[in-house]
């Protein structure tokens, strides 16, 4: 048994991206990216370390926060991979998550670093994205309409139920917007664009990447997202342009983040370890999922939208992050967005 047990160890080690550190078992993993990468990195993980079995849903970041806090008396979940930033420095804050220093960290952009560093080492970064849109380009040449370029331009009369955003309540992505948007306007202006805003939008989805993916169907004119979301529908052959406002955009650290409390800690590791190898995320590429990486060896995808070509603000990831700024910023935005809309 000891030596069946060595072996596997020994196998599971030479395989790409495989960490040197070994765990057998099961890991129970919620990713809150998109599908596709998420059944990429289970499967990849599973090859390169085949004496784990994970157990894997997809879960956007808002409903993954709610399900963690609910779940913190009795953890169901080991890894929570991938999703905006912001609610992960949440639960990192309410003492939700694991601290841990993977032996990784020096392997990582900054922006990763200080993501770690900033929660206590309660979560890490492992890709970034900014925020735009992508539009349907079809739709906007056969109707005659102009194309946004600022967030003014999404108030336009004749895009009167043409754009779609998710719900901040469950997306990561929209949260971030609401708050991009409190950071660029002020928080009083900001309510009052998404009033106006909201006159246009036709659906508030689940998911934050589902309004471009309606835009690319033709059942929207405008889908407000992460852009590398909006640049994988543009990768599928779909007819979408994306944008990055003219005023400034805020941006996206997908994090991740070992669960308190994890039953299968070691499995956790290993994955943890794994995912911020250079390796791993140089495949993120494959699943057509074109953040950019936090691992500085990484390979950038050649369609991944860099922060160089944006008017980026300097997003305030701690405030915005904060469990009583963004309890508030939710609860007025169901008061005065949410209710409008229904």
């Amino acid at each position: 048994m000891k030596m069946k047990t060595l072996s596997l160890m020994l196998f599971a080690g030479t395989a790409i991206g495989a960490s040197p550190v070994q765990a057998a078992g099961e890991l129970n993993l919620i990713c809150s990216a998109d599908v596709v990468i998420c059944e990429q990195m289970k499967g990849d993980f599973e090859k390169a370390h085949n004496d784990v079995k994970v157990n894997m849903v997809r879960l956007s970041s808002g409903e993954t926060y709610a399900k963690v806090r609910a779940e913190a008396r009795n953890p169901k979940t080991d890894v929570w991979w991938g999703g905006t930033g912001d609610p992960h420095l949440q639960a990192a804050s309410e003492n939700l998550t694991l601290e841990y220093k993977s032996p990784k960290l020096d392997e990582l952009n900054d922006w990763a670093k200080k993501q770690a560093e900033s929660s206590g080492y309660k979560t890490v970064g492992v890709y970034a994205g900014a925020l735009g849109w992508g539009f349907n380009t079809e739709i906007f040449k056969s109707k005659g309409y102009k194309e946004p370029v600022c967030w003014a331009d999404l108030l336009a009369p004749e895009l009167k139920g043409e754009i779609q955003i998710a719900n901040p309540n469950s997306s990561g992505t929209a949260y971030t917007a609401l708050a991009s948007l409190v950071q660029i306007m002020g928080e009083e202006r900001a309510f009052d664009y998404l009033k106006t805003l909201n006159g246009n939008i036709s659906q508030y989805t689940k998911s934050g990447s589902a309004p471009v993916k309606a835009a690319a169907r033709g059942e929207t004119a405008v889908g407000i997202v992460f852009v590398h979301d909006a640049v994988a529908q543009t990768a599928e052959g779909f007819a979408v342009k994306s944008i990055t406002p003219c005023e400034g955009t805020g941006y996206e650290i997908g994090s991740m983040s070992i669960i308190k409390g994890a039953r299968n800690l070691d499995s956790a590791k290993v994955w943890y370890d794994w995912a911020l190898t250079a390796e791993v995320q140089s495949r993120m590429k494959d699943a057509k999922s074109f953040q950019l990486p936090s691992n500085k060896s990484a390979i950038i995808p050649k369609e991944a939208p860099r922060f160089e070509d944006m008017k980026l603000i300097d997003y305030d990831f701690k405030t915005y992050g904060d469990p009583a700024k963004r309890k508030a910023l939710l609860e007025r935005w169901d008061r005065e967005i949410g209710a409008a809309a229904n």
